[in-house]
């Protein structure tokens, strides 16, 4: 459940839906299906396996399974992804999951009563940010964002520091079954919308439901890189892979323990809330009140903050379910933080021989920074966009690929094939052994370059007149003849380095105490978790 709850998110209900607005066609939906087979389900298998086979060992970190795992001096720090992103996702997260919670008690406020006017929304959205200028979000008051962080600051240390079994399990037993019957009714109330304004027949729940599945021109979709590029990225994000959470929730797991089938149960459960409950509630209520215009193009944040509360004002009964919408992204953001931390906290047990307490303690004084940081550069949200670009999702991408190639490559198809099926009730189907060892660390390459040399390099996804313009990535670093560099976006960079040489240099003098003396093989009963 923890690791259900690790990957259902504001992936599911935000990123998700915001992704099939921009690109309106079932052909998105395609490519999606398409990287969930080919790169989601074989990876998770992939991290399900190096994660047990390293818990067998007696490690729980990353940095510890793939210096076992791989047998080199330099294996370690392959492990140090696994630490990083998840940490530095944090930051940002909660900052994010306290939007949630604001809007939530906002709409229950009826603060959130605006109107049927979209530039009322949005300046909603940009003052309680504070995406309008930088500090204006410290106001310790409802309408601003920094009361929320610190609630649900403190609220993820306090469930952390208990541990898995006696704190993130308990969250996610209680929250998944609250987050599914809130989605549901949520669910309902959409699907009963039919066509609201008689003058609008074009503007219909049916319509909307076609704006979102119907393929229209297929070839020309699947065409576009970008729509390839989105579709994986969005798989990498709402499956968790690449975090570091699946590796070290997944070393506390024994050959009894059916792991294929265990991640095929996540798979499936984030991707019945995400395409059956988020793709199905957002969209075609967008679409039904707002038609086509309303959505097109739409971000994360556009559809999430601007456009729903907009939405929810202008339908029956909009101020209840505008709460419980907030209310489900938050309790679906909470289910995921609750879980950020474990890795870093695994790696300061087993790597510098913390205890649970000093680990937690530790962690959160770094994030208490990057979050203060995002909280206060919040001026076109420039610090929670560099780190979230860097770390989550350039990030993600290589220690995904990682992981992949030690499985198929270092560890080898075979082997790992033999490891992954102690225990299970279901087999693999033989056609992944090719997919796991060529067909998935191609595509995952091919994406990424892609992305390299669309997000970084400017590229205009051409093939007939291509043309490359470095993007804000790199101005905000390097500044250009007519506009100087981003300080906001230089300090972030700088946090992450700092960060970033300070954990490798810990790696470095964990890996002497572990070829000195190796972490004892975790227990087989009940009592393998690291709860204190």
């Amino acid at each position: 459940m923890a690791v259900a709850g690790s990957a259902v998110g504001l992936g599911n209900f935000l990123r998700f839906p915001g992704l099939a607005a921009r690109y309106g066609s079932g052909a998105f939906m395609i490519a999606y299906f398409a990287a969930l087979l080919l790169i989601g389900i074989p990876i998770c298998w992939a991290e399900w396996t190096v994660g047990r086979i390293g818990g067998s060992r007696g490690f729980h970190s990353s940095s510890g399974i793939f210096h076992a795992l791989v047998r080199h001096p330099l294996g370690k720090y392959l492990g140090l992804l696994g630490f990083l992103v998840p940490v530095f996702i944090y930051m940002y997260y909660i900052v994010i999951e306290g939007w949630c919670l604001g809007y939530a008690l906002n709409f229950l406020a009826g603060n959130l009563d605006l109107g049927r006017g979209a530039a009322a929304y949005r300046d909603y959205f940009t003052s309680f940010t504070g995406a309008g200028a930088d500090g204006v979000a410290l106001a310790f008051s409802l309408g601003r964002a920094d009361l929320f962080l610190l609630i649900v600051f403190g609220l993820n240390l306090l469930i952390i520091y208990h541990g898995i079994t006696r704190g993130i399990e308990t969250v996610c037993m209680w929250g998944m079954p609250a987050l599914i019957l809130i989605a549901f009714a949520l669910l309902v109330r959409v699907l009963t919308l039919g066509t609201p304004d008689p003058a609008l027949p074009e503007q219909s729940l049916w319509n909307g439901l076609g704006y979102m599945w119907n393929p229209r021109d297929i070839a020309a979709g699947l065409a576009r890189p970008e729509l390839w590029l989105a579709a994986a990225g969005q798989v990498f994000f709402t499956l968790s892979v690449g975090f570091g959470v699946i590796i070290t929730y997944a070393s506390y797991l024994t050959k009894k323990d059916d792991i294929v089938l265990s991640s095929l149960t996540a798979c499936s459960t984030n991707e019945f809330c995400e395409v059956v409950l988020g793709g199905m509630i957002t969209v075609p209520a967008a679409f039904t009140f707002l038609g086509a215009a309303g959505i097109v193009g739409m971000g994360t944040f556009d559809l999430g903050f601007m456009v729903l509360p907009q939405v929810f004002a202008t339908m029956h009964g909009g101020q209840a379910f505008g709460f419980l919408f907030f209310l489900l992204l938050f309790i679906a953001a909470i289910t995921s933080s609750l879980s950020m931390l474990q890795p870093g906290i695994a790696y300061l047990e087993e790597g510098l021989g913390l205890e649970r307490r000093q680990s937690v303690l530790f962690l959160g004084m770094i994030t208490a920074v990057g979050s203060f940081l995002v909280l206060y550069f919040s001026k076109d949200l420039k610090a929670l966009d560099t780190i979230d670009f860097w770390v989550g999702t350039v990030g993600v991408f290589i220690q995904g690929t990682v992981l992949v190639i030690v499985f198929s490559w270092v560890l080898g198809v075979e082997r790992g094939w033999e490891e992954a099926h102690h225990g299970a009730e279901i087999r693999i189907p033989r056609v992944f052994k090719p997919i796991l060892k060529y067909i998935t660390p191609t595509f995952l390459i091919a994406i990424f370059a892609l992305f390299l040399a669309g997000d970084v390099f400017g590229w205009n996804f051409s093939f007939t007149a291509p043309r490359f313009a470095p993007t804000a990535r790199i101005t905000d670093l390097i500044g250009t003849a007519d506009r100087p560099a981003n300080p906001v976006a230089i300090m972030c960079m700088v946090f992450i380095a700092i960060v970033t040489v300070f954990v490798a240099m810990l790696v470095g003098q964990s890996g002497h105490r572990w070829s000195r003396h190796a972490p004892s093989a975790p227990q087989t009963d009940g009592a393998r978790s690291p709860s204190p």
